[in-house]
């Protein structure tokens, strides 16, 4: 076995479990229960694709399929930086233990909840 021949295995060896990765984010993708679950599949997918067709570049001795890959890579991340600013919310919502108040502190609580309503002192 050569070394050419050594490469060429690696380089299969490596593609095929890409691929499999690969579907396994496509159905991540699909069964996410988030939406950041989702976002960060398709993240990964146009990760692995990038890689796989930069492996294909060297196993065909292609030069321009890097440039392929670099132009798949910026599209990418600007698809997910949609994604990101469309399911993502820019101002989480407020968590329920700082809206709780104890028994004893209840003209504190009535004094936050005026201030969260936008109100002063009356």
């Amino acid at each position: 076995m050569t070394v050419e021949q050594a490469y060429q295995t690696l380089f299969g060896g490596a593609l095929i479990i890409l691929l499999v990765l690969i579907g396994a984010m496509c159905i991540r993708s699909i069964i996410g229960p988030r939406s950041t679950d989702r976002i960060m599949s398709v993240n990964m997918l146009g990760t692995m694709t990038i890689c796989s067709i930069a492996i294909l570049s060297l196993i065909l001795d292609e030069g321009y399929l890097a440039d392929v890959a670099l132009i798949y890579a910026m599209i990418s991340f600007v698809a997910v930086l949609m994604m990101a600013s469309m399911f993502v919310p820019s101002k989480p919502k407020e968590p329920e233990l700082d809206r709780v108040s104890d028994e004893g502190d209840a003209g504190g609580a009535e004094e936050k909840t005026r201030k969260a309503e936008g109100g002063g002192r009356k």
